[in-house]
């Protein structure tokens, strides 16, 4: 259409110079009005297609970001791994109870009576112990519940988070009844 236009124009007597400037203004015209040819429209719905494809993917990836979900499922390993610790006791547990021991050893040193010595020695390290694990416990719970709590997390990161949940459960119920003697009393002294 284009071709025919110009010879229109050169037909009616105008120079070569407003042919090309008639000939430009009457494409822009057409560009702006008319479809394009089918091969500009192949060529542009593949570049169309490409363009759509890169805009798909970013939304898709703005709207699930990956922080979001390796903070998630480090945090329902945290607290299976916590709750874990609770149960088996921690090395901070350990410590604490041997500097409840060595208290114990000092205050008692050959003064104290056997159930005085039997209380402070190995009663006192015995809930130190205790008092530890059960805060590990506690952090595993409150962890696993969070994450437990917030929506849109993958089936594997709620299933580990209920394990954390079962594991802090459990130990926090085992370190109130260690705490309290409960389940068992310290040893008493024979007469």
């Amino acid at each position: 259409m284009d071709t025919k236009t110009t010879t229109e124009k050169t037909d009616e007597g105008t120079d070569a110079s407003g042919t090309a400037e008639e000939t430009t203004a009457v494409a822009l015209d057409k560009k702006d009005t008319e479809p394009a040819t089918a091969p500009i429209d192949a060529d542009a719905d593949e570049v169309g297609d490409e363009d759509r494809d890169d805009e798909d993917e970013e939304p898709a990836a703005e709207a699930a970001p990956a922080p979001a979900g390796i903070g998630g499922a480090a945090a329902a390993v945290v607290s299976a791994a916590l709750g874990a610790v609770a149960l088996t006791g921690t090395w901070t547990g350990k410590v604490v109870s041997e500097r409840e021991t060595l208290l114990g050893q000092i205050k008692t040193s050959g003064t104290g009576t056997p159930a005085q010595q039997i209380s402070e020695i190995y009663g006192d390290a015995w809930h130190s112990t205790a008092l530890v694990n059960g805060v590990f416990a506690l952090i595993a719970l409150l962890v696993a519940v969070l994450v437990l709590v917030l929506p849109g997390r993958p089936a594997w990161v709620r299933a580990v988070a209920v394990a954390g949940a079962v594991l802090g459960g459990l130990g926090l119920l085992l370190s109130v009844g260690t705490y309290f003697d409960l389940f068992l009393s310290l040893p008493t002294a024979g007469s």
